[in-house]
């Protein structure tokens, strides 16, 4: 029940009318005491498997911080229930594939937490790119900045994992959905300059990766921690007949004029910036499980962009390019 799943929580509690919110669950028992008062919710545990004994669960959001994600999908598979599991999907391979085994085995789904695919404009883009109105994408270009520094402690904890895992693998999920094709290589460069002390717990300030696509694409992705100026997320893909750019800086669509000059009111907040795409997320998952179809953004799709940041994480360990791949 941190930021992330509380915004879950509530989005399920108050705008999500086909769902019940049955339970909530965090380590601390208080803040899942408190968190089940403030939204009316009846049940509250300490821990996810004491929260799946209750037989009135029939589906699990996970959004515990990023270490832990692999396992409690596989708790939560073995328990019976289907799943939507926030991104990544896990912090290795390995852990990604026994968490998917886990899900095959039990017969149930498993939809991961790419809640950019949701959002209007990046839908926009996507039908347009269908429709072939940009040709043939050649190049794929994303910008991810977050507004303020994550406080050292964040990565002290050591609970969730680097650059590539918290954010650009985002990015690395658009990158193979809006181009409609895989990754086969990466080149990372990555600087912590202007904070070295981060480097002791493996992660890094900024990063730049180029992609290499299977048909012959090339893309580029750039992540920045602490922009300082605002939210910054903006994505472009190039084709063969024409481009679509995705994004701006703004958190509405106004200017405001006066003597001074134009303003513009700038998204402060992954929250702010994808506050509808996250709640068509939820949405969608609960149709998704009311209707017996299969889930739009699939453990596969997980488990793929989690291919494409392991890989990126070797680049920037060995300075050289790294073959994605699926091992």
């Amino acid at each position: 029940m941190g930021e992330m799943g509380r915004r879950h929580a509530e989005n399920l509690r108050r705008n999500v009318l086909e769902a019940r919110l049955v339970a909530i669950a965090d380590a601390s028992e208080e803040r899942a005491r408190q968190v089940a008062t403030e939204l009316e919710v009846d049940n509250f545990y300490s821990s996810l498997e004491a929260m799946l004994e209750n037989k009135e669960i029939e589906a699990v959001l996970i959004a515990t911080p990023d270490k832990f994600h692999a396992q409690a999908v596989a708790t939560a598979a073995q328990a019976g229930r289907d799943i939507l599991c926030e991104k990544p999907l896990a912090l290795n391979m390995a852990d990604a594939h026994a968490a998917i085994w886990e899900v095959a085995k039990a017969k149930r789904r498993l939809q991961v937490g790419f809640m950019r695919r949701y959002d209007p404009a990046y839908g926009a883009a996507m039908k347009r790119i269908e429709a072939g109105e940009i040709g043939i994408p050649v190049i794929f270009k994303s910008v991810g900045r977050d507004k303020d520094q994550p406080p050292i402690t964040a990565y002290e904890t050591n609970v969730n994992g680097m650059i590539f895992y918290t954010n650009t693998i985002h990015d690395f999920d658009l990158a193979r959905w809006l181009m409609q094709d895989e990754v086969a290589s990466v080149h990372s460069s990555t600087t912590s300059a202007i904070r070295p002390e981060v480097t002791k717990y493996g992660d890094v300030v900024a990063s730049v990766v180029n992609l290499q696509y299977r048909k012959g694409a090339i893309g580029n992705v750039e992540s920045y921690a602490q922009a300082v100026y605002g939210y910054d997320v903006r994505t472009e893909i190039v084709g063969s007949k024409g481009s679509i750019f995705v994004g701006n800086l703004e958190r509405m669509p106004a200017v405001f004029l006066t003597a001074g000059g134009g303003q513009h009111a700038l998204a402060d907040h992954f929250l702010s910036r994808f506050a509808d795409a996250y709640l068509e997320e939820v949405r969608d998952f609960v149709k998704t499980m009311l209707s017996g179809r299969a889930p739009l953004v699939s453990g596969d799709d997980g488990l793929k962009a989690l291919a494409i940041a392991v890989a990126a994480e070797k680049s920037h360990l060995q300075s050289k390019s790294v073959a994605v791949t699926l091992d």
